[in-house]
């Protein structure tokens, strides 16, 4: 029995245009029609389909409404919107409920088989990746030392749920937070939870590599392409395959590498600087800022379209200030790993050196305060006291 694929569309003309646009390239799907979500939802509950290409705004149930009660009804649906460029806002809504992807009226052919045939690989792969959590249940990947998120705070713990939840999926994460707050260990953590984690994790500093070789980073070049270029290289996207990349502090990346990264999102293509050739690869994205990019798109600096592509998730993570009950697990796990490190016997940090730290201001967060400890592991006394503190920590 063939796979189906549901159109739900209050417009015949442009349901048979999807139709017609497909059957060409899926031969063996059957393509299924129905003109409103109320219709389409009595169809859902009787059969199950492999993708769902679905209007947004139609008689008796709308198209958020469809997908909303259809994933409560079978979680695993793959949905595509299509939607009026007015309503660009409400498709974005669409995939933070858990839609694959959106394509805005007029539809563009070209973008249309490219988003269906990514979503039906995908669905593929989540088969596939379901059927070995199964038979691998028990061997969850655990986070390297290196990237262990330590901790016991409100705000900790509410991130690490965020990350149970989002690791299971393929969706893109936008990671907020001010310097030195760890985001690179909330990217870590999700790679090694999720059904990536025997790929590479690619990571990218967008704000240490020159503006002028962004591209030539993430998406590689071919010999002679530009003055430098010695040789062909691989990008970050490429080395990535089968993956995850961290873009880290993306809100530093020119306008015209975002256009790329915005084009590699959609197509599943990158292109190496200097040649026509296009490579196809499956990648996850997770990205991390600590600039507030919607007041970069306001002033000109950020893609919106790019933006709404790498937030399908958003997590913030606090600052150490937001988090001091968290201090006391820190300062002992940071003086362990420095010990090993020195190859020293580790310190003790008395109770009100503790409490003396607590009170300062992090404004650097994780990153200051493993300096701290590792000063104080230095120049103060064994155990460290809060004179020690006083001495040596200067705010």
């Amino acid at each position: 029995m063939a796979s189906k694929i549901l159109i739900v569309e209050d417009e015949p003309a442009i349901a048979n245009g999807i139709v017609e646009t497909l059957e060409f390239d899926l031969k063996n799907y059957e393509f299924v029609l129905a003109t409103n979500g109320l219709e389409a939802y009595k169809l859902l509950e009787k059969e199950d389909f492999e993708l769902i290409i679905s209007d947004m705004k139609m008689p008796k149930m709308s198209g958020n409404e469809l997908l909303t009660q259809t994933l409560q009804l079978k979680p695993e649906t793959t949905f595509i919107m299509i939607t009026a460029h007015g309503d660009i806002e409400t498709a974005v809504d669409s995939l933070k409920e858990g839609a694959y992807d959106f394509i805005a009226k007029p539809i563009d052919i070209n973008r249309l088989i490219t988003s269906v045939k990514n979503a039906l690989d995908k669905d593929v792969l989540k088969k596939e990746n379901k059927n070995l959590q199964k038979e691998n249940s028990s061997l969850k990947k655990k986070v390297s030392k290196k990237y262990q998120m330590i901790g016991e705070s409100p705000a900790l713990k509410d991130i690490q749920n965020i990350i149970d939840k989002v690791s299971v999926s393929d969706a893109r994460v936008l990671i907020t937070g001010p310097n030195g707050a760890g985001k690179e260990l909330v990217a870590h953590a999700i790679h090694a939870q999720s059904d990536r984690n025997k790929g590479p994790m690619v990571e990218v500093n967008c704000a240490a590599i020159p503006s002028e070789l962004i591209e030539s980073e993430l998406f590689g070049h071919v010999k002679g392409s530009f003055t430098g270029a010695i040789k062909d290289k691989q990008g970050k996207f490429e080395l990535a395959n089968g993956g995850t990349i961290f873009l880290d502090e993306v809100g530093d990346m020119s306008l015209s590498a975002q256009a790329k990264v915005l084009r590699a999102l959609q197509e599943k293509k990158v292109s190496p600087v200097g040649s026509d050739k296009e490579i196809k690869v499956d990648v996850r994205v997770l990205a991390a800022t600590n600039k507030n990019l919607k007041k970069e798109i306001e002033e000109g600096k950020f893609r919106e379209d790019l933006f709404h592509r790498l937030s399908v998730i958003e997590i913030a993570v606090p600052s150490l200030n937001e988090r001091i009950n968290d201090i006391p697990l820190l300062v002992k796990h940071f003086s362990k790993i420095i010990s090993e490190e020195h190859g020293t016997p580790n310190r003790e940090f008395g109770e009100e050196a503790i409490q003396n730290l607590q009170k300062l201001n992090w404004t650097g967060n994780i990153r200051e305060l493993r300096n701290v400890v590792e000063r104080l592991m230095i120049l103060g006394e064994n155990p460290v006291t809060a004179k020690d503190v006083d001495l040596f920590v200067k705010k």
